[in-house]
Order: structure tokens, then C-alpha cells, then sequence
């Protein structure tokens, strides 16, 4: 390529493993090496880590616990990438965030959405959710992950039940993940009233067993 990437964003490790395994069938993996040897490394956390160790890759920055798009920033902030490609694994969904500030030291920024979240076929558990959390007849609701909150909104959209979602949730105990399954809920106006720290199942788990 004339103009071959700076940096390399990797942020999850599902969706490092699809990229390669897409370079792999494409049979193009030994250039992406190549082009990652040449470029600046950086990853999310511990998941994209585990990733690229299993292809030997270097890696340059790591993102701090707890491994949100703040601390990604962060540990890239002294990189140069002014008037230079910056390629981010997507993570299901478009990370805004992240590109506008990449945009905003110059960088041209191109996302890779190795894999996305999407609603299933059948959104009818999900309708039952929001009647039953409507009729009180749930305690508690646990989110893995920021897609679940939006979807779960989106259906609750589609069946003119989104201000009813809110005030229910809103009456029970909602736990998540970590920041950034926080940062969506209360986007959507609702209290989260246990994140894990670290964010991991066992620490959400066992914080949610303490707070029933």
C-alpha cells in the first residue's frame, strides 16, 4: 500500500480471531503480519491480547483497566497519527467515540466490523421481557454488554412500550457489565445500580448475589 497504516486498534478478541481467520482464508494473513510489524499495536484489554499473542504479534499499548474507550485513548495519546491511516476491529457496533477523537489529531480512520450484534429473528422472549418487567414480576436485570441495552430498547420501541421499559427498569435492581453497558443504559435514562469491578462475569455475579 502507498500510504500503509500507523496504528492498529484491536478491541475485542472474537473479533480479532474473525479477522484472522478471514486473512487466512483469503490467504493473506502473511501481508497483515507484515503490515502490523510496520504499524503501531494497540488493544483494549486482556481478550484482543490473548488474540494476537496466538499469531506473535507485538503489541505496543494496552488499554488500563477498566479497559473502556477512555483508556484506549489514553494509552495512545503520545502516538503520532497525524495524516496517517488508523485501522479499528470494530466491535459490534460503530465506536464514535473513538473515531471522532482519532479524526480530531488528524488520523484517517477506517473500521474493520469483523462481526455485529443484531436482533434475533424472533423478538418475542424479548417482548415477554418487557411485560414482565412491567408487571413486576422480575428483581433483578443483568446486562453483558451495551448491544443488549440498545436492542432491548429497540424492540420496546417497535411495540410502543419504551417509556414503560424505562420506569420498570428503573424500579428494579439493573446490573451490568462495566462502564461501557453503564454508559448505555444511562444514556437511555436508567439508574444502574451495580457494575462489575473488575468487569468480569465472577465480579458481576458475585456482586449481584450480595446486592439480593
Amino acid at each position: 500500500s502507498a500510504n500503509p497504516p500507523g496504528l492498529f486498534i484491536f478491541q475485542t478478541g472474537v473479533g480479532t480471531r474473525a479477522l484472522f481467520a478471514a486473512t487466512d482464508a483469503l490467504g493473506l494473513t502473511a501481508e497483515f503480519l507484515s503490515f502490523l510489524e510496520k504499524a503501531m499495536v494497540a488493544v483494549r484489554g486482556p481478550k484482543p491480547t490473548g488474540a494476537l499473542r496466538e499469531r506473535k504479534v507485538r503489541i505496543d499499548r494496552s488499554a488500563q483497566d477498566p479497559f473502556t474507550t477512555s483508556e484506549l485513548l489514553t494509552c495512545t495519546a503520545d502516538v503520532d497519527v497525524r495524516g496517517k491511516t488508523v485501522i479499528v476491529q470494530r466491535f459490534g457496533a460503530e465506536n464514535a467515540e473513538l473515531d471522532r477523537a482519532l479524526e480530531a489529531r488528524g488520523a484517517a480512520v477506517t473500521e474493520i466490523p469483523t462481526y455485529r450484534w443484531s436482533l434475533p429473528a424472533d423478538t418475542g422472549p424479548l417482548e415477554r421481557l418487557v411485560g414482565s418487567l412491567e408487571r413486576g414480576e422480575i428483581d433483578a436485570v443483568v446486562f453483558t454488554n451495551a448491544e443488549q441495552a440498545r436492542n432491548l430498547f429497540l424492540v420496546s420501541d417497535r411495540i410502543n412500550r419504551r417509556k414503560a421499559l424505562e420506569e420498570a427498569l428503573n424500579r428494579v435492581v439493573v446490573a451490568s457489565i462495566g462502564p461501557v453497558a453503564s454508559r448505555a443504559l444511562e444514556e437511555a435514562g436508567i439508574r444502574v445500580g451495580i457494575e462489575a469491578r473488575p468487569p468480569k462475569l465472577g465480579a458481576l455475579l458475585a456482586a449481584l448475589e450480595r446486592a439480593l
